[in-house]
């Protein structure tokens, strides 16, 4: 990204729901860590550090919460949004971020992070939520022929 930008990210779609699946927005609200752990956090640096000790999986479910049993078609398995389960703390940390209201210093420091893939990931994630869609490739196509990911 341009270092002549505006350091203030503008924020597409919902301001309020981050434009993320109904059911897992609300999954990620009810969530105890949301509620209690992730509460406790108020500074960019205290999530990163979350990010990097809690999340191994970008999934927006925790392994084995959800209840697929005998749905079919997009209500199965496959889509990952039919049956709510227990929010991940991938997506939980992601919306933490976006209640931070992150700089764009803060989101290129996500996205270029050393220690953890999943902090990078989570970077790309809040791009892909958040950012208006014709900035998109501004912001992701440094990083298409990156060998962190080859």
């Amino acid at each position: 990204m341009s270092s002549k930008k505006n350091n203030t990210l503008p924020l597409w779609g919902s301001q309020a729901t981050m434009n993320m699946n109904a059911m897992v927005l609300t999954n990620i609200q009810a969530s105890q860590y949301f509620k209690s752990e992730l509460f406790q956090l108020k500074t960019y640096h205290e999530v990163v550090d979350e990010i990097y000790y809690k999340v191994n999986h970008l999934e927006p479910w925790e392994r084995g919460s959800r209840r697929t049993a005998g749905q079919i078609g997009m209500c199965g398995g496959v889509r990952g949004v039919g049956a709510g389960g227990v929010a991940s703390s991938a997506f939980c940390l992601l919306f933490k971020l976006f209640t931070l209201k992150m700089t764009r210093k803060q989101l290129n420091g996500l996205i270029n992070h050393n220690d953890s893939p999943y902090i990078r990931a989570l970077g790309f994630m809040y791009i892909r939520f958040s950012q208006p869609p014709p900035d998109l490739w501004e912001w992701f196509e440094p990083y298409l022929s990156d060998p962190e990911v080859s």
